[in-house]
């Protein structure tokens, strides 16, 4: 009879505890801010930056798709409210507030009337050519004297290269004027419709050097024909969709797998169910914060850091599944000692590095995100993924070494599977962060903002992979022997003849080969008192 002895180990707790910390800071960060703009740009008295010979604020930049007609069926069951939003896709400025120095004002000649100009571009970046003067052999973005000559543009406004046969499909200008000495100008509120698919910017800017200390205030809203969520975003609300439905179906197979086998559930078995539960969750508070998000054009606080931080725990935690597993937990080894403890401090710093990217990343505006701010945040994520890797592959290394020590050829053959597995996995993602970083490098201003939604896919459909090979090769079942800790070095030899996938048929005849070895051995000890065969006895003792 096997005694096997699957002792407990104080990783459960420990994780537990992570956990809890984790949920106690979201729920005092959820309390911080109660909403984050999105689709809505908010500007709050922010200054225009110097360009060439003019000066510049970039409002926003967003993938839009043209608008569509609704269906004629549906045309009338819409209220005179929604109408105007049903299938439009559009820019529409709210509030928007120009506000001068005091100095600008004094310079200022009384007798005008008009006395500056702001002019809002929008243009889609295919386009970007037609703005400034390049047509006309120059580096000036505002229209000079010299430049006005051939009447090519006006002085004092941008310079705009208009399609003459197709005025309505270039480049869009809306001018807004300071009357005589008021220190603010207030821009019309005005939506323009976007006809046209294509990623989109806007710029407010002036050519008046006088102008100069300018501030911008107000909101612009951006709405795609199906809602508020950008265009390279709104594939990934279907896919969060879809990922919930595949948790959930991984969720209910491991439940049912587990309860049937509940008798021979280890504590490995809980943390993989801890994995699958968190990962539930995370693709739901997605799904649901993107729906949010589309229906309303803005990311309230509490979803949003609710999905970000549970994000982060079920990156942390599938992290610190692979790093016991490839260390033999309750395989080669029943506890993991000391090391528990350079574990979680490991998972910690990896928890609060994931939570501070992934909070930058989604609250804000969608284009708000400067390049050195997400280098900051990135390298310390990167360098700690690279710490778990290298981890993960030296644990496996010396589990394997243990497992062909005792040859314990089943469990050999189980870390085996799991090693390639990780290994493609790694491959996988090496050669996509090559195609990511390739694919950055040559879109800098997202002409390709239809294909980004893959980027982001592509991790979170090859975590859940990895945790159904997980899930696959430490399956519950009535023979855990090929992944549970023995006290007896014994068991070794004897798991050889059990299945992978636990057959009897294997069971009998390793149980019959041990009785047929047993017969064999008395008979030997009777020949030995009664025929006096020395060298049989020796050999016996050898086998």
């Amino acid at each position: 009879m096997m005694g096997h002895s699957i002792r407990g180990s104080v990783v459960p707790c420990d994780l537990s505890l992570l956990l809890v910390v984790a949920l106690i800071a979201l729920h005092l960060s959820s309390h911080s801010i109660v909403q984050v703009g999105a689709s809505i740009h908010e500007y709050q008295t922010q200054p225009f930056i110097r360009r060439s010979n003019s000066f510049f604020f970039h409002g926003g930049s967003e993938g839009l798709y043209a608008s569509r007609p609704p269906p004629p069926t549906l045309r009338d069951n819409f209220s005179s409210e929604d109408k105007p939003l049903n299938g439009k896709s559009f820019i529409r400025f709210e509030s928007i507030t120009f506000q001068r120095t005091k100095e600008s004002t004094e310079k200022q000649n009384e007798m005008q009337q008009r006395t500056g100009l702001v002019e809002a571009i929008i243009v889609e970046v295919k386009d970007r050519a037609k703005i400034g003067g390049s047509f006309l052999n120059s580096y000036a973005i505002c229209c000079t004297p010299e430049l006005a000559k051939d009447d090519s543009c006006k002085v004092g406004e941008v310079i705009i290269h208009q399609d003459l046969d197709n005025k309505l499909n270039g480049p869009q200008r809306i001018q807004t004027f300071f009357e005589g000495k008021n220190e603010e100008a207030k821009m019309d509120p005005r939506t323009i419709e976007i006809n046209n698919t294509g990623m989109y910017y806007l710029y407010f800017m002036f050519c008046d050097p006088v102008l100069e200390g300018t501030l911008v205030s107000g909101r612009t809203v951006w709405r795609n024909p199906d809602g508020y969520l950008p265009g390279k975003m709104a594939p990934l609300m279907t896919f969060f969709g879809y990922m919930s439905l595949a948790y959930l179906v991984l969720g209910l197979f491991w439940f049912l797998r587990f309860v049937r086998h509940w008798k021979d559930i280890i504590k490995l078995h809980y943390h993989i169910t801890a994995v699958i539960g968190l990962g539930m969750c995370e693709m739901a508070f997605w799904y649901f914060e993107y729906a949010n998000f589309n229906s309303t054009g803005s990311r309230p606080m509490g979803i949003t850091v609710w999905a970000v931080t549970f994000s982060a725990i079920k990156k942390t935690f599938s992290r610190l599944l692979l790093l016991v597993v490839s260390m033999g937990y309750g395989v080669v080894r029943p506890t993991l000692g000391s090391t528990t403890v350079k574990i979680l401090l490991l998972g910690m710093t990896y928890f609060v590095a994931s939570e501070a990217l992934e909070l930058v990343e989604h609250l804000g505006n969608i284009n708000d995100f400067s390049g050195k701010t997400r280098l900051f945040l990135v390298l310390p994520v990167a360098v700690l993924d690279a710490c778990f890797i290298l981890w993960i592959f030296s644990s496996l290394s010396k589990t394997l070494e243990k497992l062909q020590i005792r040859r314990s050829l089943a469990k050999l053959e189980l870390y085996r599977k799991f090693t390639n597995s990780l290994a493609v996995s790694v491959l996988l993602s090496v050669a996509w962060i090559g195609y990511e970083l390739y694919f950055n490098a040559t879109d800098p201003l997202s002409e390709l903002w239809r294909r980004a939604w893959i980027i982001p896919a592509f991790w979170t459909l090859l975590a859940f992979i990895l945790l159904v090979v997980i899930c696959i090769l430490w399956a519950p079942s009535h023979n855990p022997t090929r992944y549970a800790y023995s006290e007896e070095m014994g068991e070794d030899s004897e798991e050889e003849g059990i299945s992978l996938t636990g057959g009897g048929v294997m069971v009998a005849v390793d149980l019959a080969t041990k009785i047929e070895r047993k017969e064999r051995k008395v008979s030997t000890a009777v020949d030995h008192h009664v025929f006096g065969l020395g060298e049989d006895v020796e050999e016996d003792k050898r086998e």
